[in-house]
């Protein structure tokens, strides 16, 4: 099974995540999957925006630590899972098509920072977004410790990403991270409504414009994620991570 694919709507493409068994939770699989679906939708001369969606309950729960063994066996394995998540930012904010991100039940992590990345947001009313990387000896990644100050200020990023507190989607709603919070069986329509818009304008307009605002963000978005990606990497080598994510699996182990 394709653990993530790209399809066109007219106008409009889909990426769409697709381990609803696992809540789209990010392996390396998914990864390389996710990454040639941008590509074709970002090289795709009918599409002219975007909807990033995740299939079943939801939009995608982070890191599968099922698999934290295979993503942290050694350096290589690590530096590439870790490089593979950010070239996903990269293809999102990089690329001239605006992308509509559409989320609904868990954005966590890694999720949570894809969905941040996107140009707008649409958000079920049951989305619950954290960031539990400080819980697991993990970092953040997704070019957040740039972007997320910026959009809601300094202490108030400092708090989401250290405490990792869950934030519903009335609460994300108000700091200014999601455009709209609809009714779950609303969220594709809506977020079609939305892409829909943006095709009715000039291409040439709304692809410059979104060139130029994230040029706004300069180098040091760019930056970010270079630093977040060698901390990343040493997080992952940490025997700490190793015991704070084996610790976290066994409160998930069925009880006899």
């Amino acid at each position: 099974m394709t653990t993530a694919f790209y399809e066109a709507e007219g106008e409009i493409g889909h990426v769409v995540l697709n381990r609803p068994d696992r809540l789209n939770a990010i392996n390396g699989a998914l990864l390389a999957d996710l990454d040639r679906a941008f590509a074709t939708a970002n090289a795709d001369p009918q599409t002219r925006a975007i909807i990033f969606r995740g299939n079943g309950r939801a939009f995608c729960s982070g890191d599968d630590l099922k698999e934290f063994d295979i993503q942290s066996q050694n350096a290589d394995t690590i530096q590439r899972h870790i490089h593979a998540i950010q070239e996903i930012t990269h293809r999102i904010m990089r690329s001239d098509k605006p992308v509509v991100g559409a989320v609904q039940g868990y954005a966590v992590g890694g999720g949570f920072e894809w969905m941040l990345n996107c140009d707008l947001v649409v958000a079920a009313d049951d989305l619950v977004a954290f960031f539990p990387e400080t819980e697991w000896g993990h970092f953040v990644t997704g070019g957040v410790t740039h972007l997320l100050p910026r959009a809601i200020g300094h202490l108030r990023a400092m708090e989401l990403l250290m405490l990792g507190e869950r934030q519903t989607a009335d609460a994300l709603h108000r700091m200014g991270l999601l455009n709209r919070v609809v009714a779950g069986p609303d969220l594709l329509d809506t977020a079609r409504g939305l892409a829909a818009a943006i095709c009715r304008k000039s291409a040439f307009s709304i692809s410059r414009l979104k060139r130029t605002l994230h040029q706004d963000l300069g180098s040091e978005l760019w930056r970010a994620l270079d630093i977040e990606e060698r901390i990343t990497l040493e997080a992952f080598a940490n025997p700490e991570a190793d015991a704070r994510v084996q610790k976290f699996l066994d409160t998930k182990k069925p009880r006899a």
